[in-house]
Formats: C-alpha cells, structure tokens, sequence
C-alpha cells in the first residue's frame, strides 16, 4: 500500500469512517459475484420497474467499492457507509477515476432521495445511464483487483 493510501485509511479510521479487520479473500469474492449478480438484475428489471433497476446498479457500485476496501483490510465503519466507501474506493483507484466518482456520488444523492421521497423524478435515461456506468465500473474494478490480486481474477 503507497504511503498516501495508508495516510489516508489512517486518517478515516481516526475518525471512525473505517476499521481495519482481517477480511478474508472469501468475503471480497462474494462481494464481486453479488456485484455482479446485482448488475444482471439491475438489466433484467429495466423494463418493469426503473427505481429497482436504478437501485440494484447503485447496489452493484457500493459492493464493488466495499470490495476495494476490503482489498486492504478495512471495512466502512460509521453512519455514513455508503458515502465513506464512494469516496474511499476512488480515492483508492486514483485521480484517472475523479469524473466517474462524481456520478456514483450523485448516484448515492439521487437513489437516497427517491427512497425516502417517493415523488421524486428518476427518468428512464438516467436508469440507462447507471447501467452502463455500474457495467463499466464493474469492468475497471475487475482489472484493479487482477493486479492486486490474482487470486480474485476468476469472479
């Protein structure tokens, strides 16, 4: 792990954003196959609900970032998981990643805002447009975690 990394675990587990745990690779595989699942449902669902649809590919996105995390040995650990483990897993991939961090981040902000607000607009291009995102980011965590960990590149 680079030194801005660990600075940066560091600094969220002081505050209470995240805990180091032994998370075995069992944990991070089945987080990558229900990513996965998640993402196929989220494709199957399009045509007969879009708040599902739109909800399982967010679902997808927050696995994949939590697998990240988990990669180095920590977990989300506050009330605020969702957006720790957003910021967390771009933070862990790199600057090559900040745009797509602000559309899973708006994401985060407009799946939070129809779950608790039922009157709140989701058009069908937005959906379509989660899904392709979660495909890709599902395809780029994919190649990160070969590199790490060739152990995890048959999900």
């Amino acid at each position: 792990m680079n030194e801005n990394l660990k600075n940066y675990f560091e600094q969220l587990t002081k505050q209470g954003f995240l805990k180091q745990e032994e998370i075995g690779l069992d944990q991070i595989k089945a987080l990558l196959v229900s990513a996965k699942k998640n993402l196929m449902a989220a494709n199957k669902t399009l045509e007969i609900d879009e708040e599902t649809c739109y909800t399982m590919a967010y679902s997808c996105v927050l696995k994949l970032g939590r697998a990240l995390i988990f990669l180095h040995g920590f977990r989300p650990d506050d009330g605020q998981q969702h957006k720790t483990t957003i910021e967390a897993a771009f933070f862990i991939l790199g600057d090559d990643y900040k745009n797509l961090f602000f559309v899973f981040d708006k994401m985060r902000q407009k799946r939070n805002q129809f779950t608790y607000d039922p009157l709140f607009p989701l058009s069908i291009a937005e959906v379509k447009e989660a899904l392709k995102n979660a495909d890709n980011f599902l395809s780029e965590v994919r190649n990160f975690i070969k590199t790490k960990n060739p152990q995890l590149s048959l999900f």
